[in-house]
């Protein structure tokens, strides 16, 4: 009957659809929180002895197992809560009360059982996961629960497979990774290191050695005929721990000296000896060896040092252990190292950037937010030899899409500084 009194059951069927909305913003907090949180969090939690954090730990290990019936629980509190709802508008206001109640309910679940629970989780997911982790355990301890999402979860993956599934789980891609840091750092959920850090791992696989490598043209060497005493001079003003030998020329090493090794000859009277008699044997890689694979190569060896060779046996250059860690964690100096003043000063592209000709591309790219372009060299100097044609002067200004690359400075052939600016319109 349209228009009739309210009874006791209305009332009953009033606060049963208010307790189970208030059950389906909880799960929906519960879901978003438990959802977001990791297991290296949840352990974190659990270490600093907070309240529901053991609870937590042990959702966050298996989320499989709370995320399908924690999705089946808010589906059957909001169908059944809308049923009642239009059950209890029918009987009082007729077909218009149901149309007019199913309106209002759909805003209302949204609003303040989804939208807000929900935005709470993400704002507070660590507060969010710990009050709801405890009651989310003890519910899935009850089996109708999870023999029903079970059943329900076969039946979608029967489903699928009917469409030609091969059931293989998704894996994430490299890309994804690296947005996944990015989106991070800006949320600052991680510091810039950290982000630096995520990239350069997955890059690291990437890298080949000519990338990283000392090329040959800032080798300090030695000739087989120096002495160890001359020898151990050289290392120490350059600050090298180990040195190539070379025989008759560039490209032909012979072998290494280790600084330590030479400096113990050294206090044991034998300076005066030819270090080609007392030096050790050099491992050769070539350039296009992933840097990754000789990581593995340099632990086996037991040696530090290897030497480059391009595609015709020539040497280009060397690579030591420090230029493969630097990939990694960025520049290694020790008190050997000129110091570098003014650390704190920050260069932006919109005051000019003076870059070292040997600064590699990528890096100058991912370090100042530039797009200099990379076909065929691997570092700033690289790029305006590249764009001159020769060897170039200083004050030679060479212009690129985006940038105008000035030499500042040189030093013989090789371009020692470089200075890039914006292009302008005005330029």
């Amino acid at each position: 009957m349209i228009g009739a009194a309210w009874s006791s059951s209305d009332t009953y069927l009033g606060i049963s659809v208010a307790i189970l909305l208030l059950f389906s913003g909880f799960f929906a907090l519960a879901e978003t929180s438990l959802v977001r949180m990791n297991k290296s969090r949840a352990r974190s939690l659990r270490d600093q002895g907070r309240h529901g954090a053991r609870a937590l730990v042990a959702l966050a290990e298996t989320p499989e197992k709370f995320l399908n019936p924690l999705l089946l629980l808010v589906l059957m509190c909001q169908l059944i809560s809308a049923t009642m709802v239009g059950v209890l508008a029918s009987r009082l206001f007729g077909a218009a009360g149901v149309f007019i109640a199913t309106a209002g309910e759909v805003v209302v679940i949204f609003v303040v059982f989804e939208a807000i629970p929900k935005n709470f989780a993400v704002q507070y997911s660590d507060d969010a996961a710990l009050f709801t982790a405890p009651v989310v355990s003890s519910i899935l301890k009850f089996w109708p629960i999870k023999w029903i999402s079970g059943l329900l979860l076969s039946i979608a993956d029967m489903v699928i497979g009917w469409f030609g599934s091969s059931g293989e789980t998704a894996k994430m891609t490299e890309s994804e990774v690296l947005a996944m840091a990015d989106v991070a750092h800006e949320d600052e959920a991680i510091a810039s290191e950290e982000r630096n850090f995520i990239h350069s791992v997955i890059e690291f696989g990437d890298t080949i050695v000519r990338e990283v490598m000392v090329p040959r043209i800032d080798m300090v060497d030695i000739a087989d005929t120096a002495s160890i005493r001359e020898a151990l001079d050289v290392a120490i003003e350059t600050g090298r721990s180990r040195i190539p030998v070379l025989g008759e020329g560039v490209d032909d090493i012979v072998g290494i000296v280790n600084l330590r090794h030479l400096a113990r000859l050294v206090a044991d009277g034998r300076g005066e000896d030819l270090v080609s008699a007392h030096m050790g044997e050099a491992q050769f890689v070539p350039e296009t060896k992933r840097v990754a694979a000789l990581l593995t190569e340099i632990r086996r060896a037991k040696s530090h040092l290897f030497v480059v060779v391009d595609e015709y046996g020539g040497t280009a250059g060397l690579v030591t252990l420090e230029d493969i860690l630097e990939e990694l964690v960025g520049e290694i100096t020790d008190e050997s190292d000129p110091s570098v003043e003014d650390e704190d000063e920050v260069q932006t592209i919109e005051q000019g950037l003076e870059l070292s000709g040997r600064l590699n591309i990528d890096d100058a790219n991912e370090e100042y937010g530039l797009a200099l372009p990379k076909d065929g060299w691997d570092t700033v100097g690289g790029l305006v030899l590249d764009l001159a044609g020769g060897v170039p002067e200083i004050g030679d200004s060479f212009v690129t899409e985006r940038y105008r690359l000035t030499v500042m400075r040189i030093d013989g052939r090789r371009i020692e500084e470089i200075l890039v600016e914006p292009v302008t319109n005005e330029s």
